[in-house]
């Protein structure tokens, strides 16, 4: 069906409708092979509340923006590539029902629908549009996604030291690493995680013990493999390189 509709008149108006919607801030959707499988309005659990989002599925990216004008105007458009995502279902919780996670390298986050069938769907269709797609190039599905943030709501304390209570003052913050809300103290490290950004982004304590000294083990072995090769002696340069993690 999707090939069928890939270069078909009706295919190409939906496309152009969406990007309509967008306004010149929106990027363009339309290109040779892209399908709009479906639309419709998820629940995204943000960090300050659970928010309306629309979101229009195609047969290689995922969109979505703020809804300004039902069914007429969005803006603050996202595009997530289907090759990187990853969908987990989430159990139902309270008044948060019928959701999933699309987890991939850069951003994760859990979004609900109003019905179990329409979550269901959803599911099923970005499934497939992903499997095609790892299909078709012959890649591996994505092993390592960013972590899912808590809500604020959440945490009334610091989720790592159990101590700091979160007031006006005292702020709420996340680690990009685990997705934990953490105080300032406890957060104080940054990191870079280049799938997520070109500079270091902050991390909790914990996290970071972590990561330093996976990156440290990595380098040690790298130096131990290398001196069958080359001198013990490394470069100043070198010496910088390691000191500054």
């Amino acid at each position: 069906m999707v090939d069928r509709l890939a270069n078909s008149e009706a295919n190409s108006k939906r496309i152009a409708v969406v990007e309509s919607c967008f306004g010149a801030a929106g990027q363009p959707l339309a290109i040779p092979g892209r399908v709009l499988i479906g639309e419709g309005v998820l629940t995204k659990l943000c960090r300050k509340k659970p928010k309306a989002r629309q979101f229009f599925l195609f047969n290689d990216i995922l969109v979505y923006g703020n809804i300004v004008i039902q069914k007429k105007k969005y803006n603050k458009q996202h595009i997530i590539p289907l090759e990187s995502v990853t969908i987990d279902t989430v159990p139902d919780e309270g008044d948060l029902r019928n959701g999933w996670l699309i987890k991939t390298p850069t951003k994760s986050f859990a979004v609900y629908a109003a019905t179990a069938t329409e979550k269901s769907e959803w599911m099923n269709h970005i499934g497939k549009c992903v499997g095609d797609l790892l299909q078709k190039s012959g890649k591996s599905p994505t092993g390592e996604h960013a972590a899912v943030w808590v809500p604020d709501s959440e945490a009334s304390v610091c989720m790592r030291c159990k101590k700091v209570k979160f007031t006006p003052v005292s702020r709420r913050h996340h680690c990009r690493k685990c997705g934990f809300v953490v105080c300032g103290p406890c957060s104080e490290k940054k990191y870079l995680l280049p799938s997520q950004s070109s500079k270091p982004v902050r991390v909790c304590e914990h996290c970071y013990e972590q990561l330093t000294s996976v990156n440290l083990q990595a380098r040690s072995d790298s130096i131990t493999r290398g001196s069958k090769f080359h001198s013990n002696n490394l470069s100043d340069d070198d010496d910088d390189d390691d000191s500054s993690d």
